[in-house]
């Protein structure tokens, strides 16, 4: 309990196999003639015969090092993981935004999503993925496997094919940049928007996760970040956020409805985004191991108890709880438990969905309106600020009884830690998003027309609309 408390309290003021040695046996000499006559008759032969040395025992020498091996049940998770991460984005984040964006704006809003499974994946096979994975330096990885070279169907990562590794991530690169989308949505150019994406994933998305995932700094330093807190939700998010600033408020918001269109279809893809982030978390385990199953465990746990604890507030504070509020407040406790999914028990997990709950339901309601940011469908409430808490939490509830040797030997170190890749994903994301965008404002522009955007996304990008 006082670990909840003193981690409630910090986060709200924040967002205010080994290898193996064999000896070689030292042979004896075979017994000679000359052997045999000194045993019998108790006298050397030496004066007639030179006998020959004994050879001198050899110093140990090391085994040949163990090469990994292709395990089978590892692949097929990570492939199942694979569909389940990409399932997120399409038809998941396709639903759950488009559903609650105005009926003129469906199609172009549901369109961010299925753009990005495309743009995002010829960018990361070309040269997303060896920058963030190439070994290069602190900051960024090389070019050593531009358009994936030396990849070939026998190279491993850990028990599975380097390959399957490369689509696995190329998934969470996906999503990250889908859920920016939701703080743009019923206002920004489609061209705009593809020009954006293709450039932030090679700028921002590959760095932060090299920094995290590929032997970057923060690796070095000991940050626990087991599926993407801050290289998928903190970065997604202050990139939203940013955007919003950027592009200004939707006209007509405070003045006209902007209620959702239908909230079946936001229902339906939280539910699709609930069930692939199974393969979110739990395939970050890289493998099909105990680390995957528990990490299925305390993602169902933060995801159900931040669902009940945003009920809760919303029904003290706003006198009923919604259907809108549970679905976002399982998105809370998903965001917020990603970071510590492979490192927390299931009180941990616990815990840490009821806090969740409660702050991002703080982050799209005061919070938001203390920004003056138009974060249309709160990519920023959820995914930035659930991102922030997760992280910090993770020094607080990294247990040792999941971690073994390996948890972290001091809290207030971990958590400085920690607190130092918040600081500097926020810092970078931001700068690095705002020049972007200014960049392509500058040469194509960034938002529609006023009257693009009174007629709605779908007919004023698209040609299309939804009758």
């Amino acid at each position: 309990m006082k670990k909840m408390l003193l981690a409630l309290s910090l986060s709200g003021a924040l967002l205010g196999g080994s290898v193996a040695w064999a000896e070689n046996a030292v042979s004896e000499p075979t017994p000679t003639l000359e052997d045999a006559t000194v045993v019998a008759t108790g006298t050397s032969s030496t004066d007639s015969i030179d006998v020959e040395a004994k050879p001198a025992p050899t110093e140990p020498t090391p085994a040949a090092e163990e090469q990994p091996k292709l395990d089978t049940g590892d692949t097929a998770w990570i492939l199942v993981s694979t569909a389940l991460v990409l399932l997120m984005t399409i038809p998941g984040l396709a639903l759950f935004y488009g559903g609650m964006v105005r009926k003129k704006n469906v199609l172009s809003t549901m369109a961010h999503s299925f753009v990005a499974a495309a743009v995002v994946s010829i960018v990361w096979v070309a040269l997303g993925y060896s920058l963030a994975f190439g070994e290069g330096n602190a900051f960024i990885g090389n070019l050593d496997k531009f358009m994936l070279s030396g990849i070939t169907t026998q190279a491993l990562t850990g028990t599975i094919p380097e390959i399957l590794f490369v689509i696995f991530q190329m998934t969470f690169a996906i999503i990250t940049v889908a859920i920016i989308s939701g703080s743009i949505a019923e206002r920004m150019k489609f061209s705009a928007f593809v020009a954006f994406i293709a450039i932030w994933v090679v700028v921002v998305y590959a760095p932060i996760t090299h920094w995290v995932w590929g032997g970057g700094w923060l690796f070095n330093d000991g940050a626990l970040d087991f599926a993407g807190g801050t290289v998928v939700h903190i970065n997604s998010g202050v990139a939203g956020l940013v955007a919003a600033y950027m592009l200004g408020k939707r006209m007509g918001l405070g003045r006209e409805s902007m209620a959702p269109h239908n909230l079946t279809l936001t229902i339906i893809g939280a539910s699709l985004i609930w069930v692939g982030w199974f393969g979110f978390n739990g395939g970050s385990a890289l493998g099909a191991n105990g680390s995957a199953a528990y990490a299925l465990v305390v993602t169902q746990v933060a995801a159900a108890a931040a669902a009940i604890s945003w009920l809760v507030t919303e029904r003290i504070v706003r006198g009923k709880a919604s259907v809108l509020g549970a679905v976002s407040g399982a998105v809370a406790g998903l965001v917020v438990i990603t970071p510590a999914a492979g490192y927390v028990t299931v009180g941990g997990a616990l815990a840490m969905g009821l806090i969740g709950g409660v702050v991002c339901f703080w982050g799209i309601t005061a919070l938001k309106r203390l920004l003056k940011a138009d974060d249309s469908l709160d990519a920023f409430g959820l995914h930035g600020v659930g991102g922030i808490v997760g992280a910090i939490l993770t020094a607080f509830f990294a247990s040792d009884f999941i971690m073994g040797d390996k948890a972290p030997a001091n809290l207030m170190t971990q958590l400085w830690v920690q607190i130092e890749g918040v600081l500097a994903t926020i810092a970078y994301s931001a700068v690095c998003t705002f020049i972007i965008l200014k960049v392509i404002d500058l040469i194509i522009g960034i938002r529609v027309e006023s009257e693009d955007e009174r007629m709605g996304l779908d007919l004023s990008q698209h040609g299309e609309r939804v009758d």
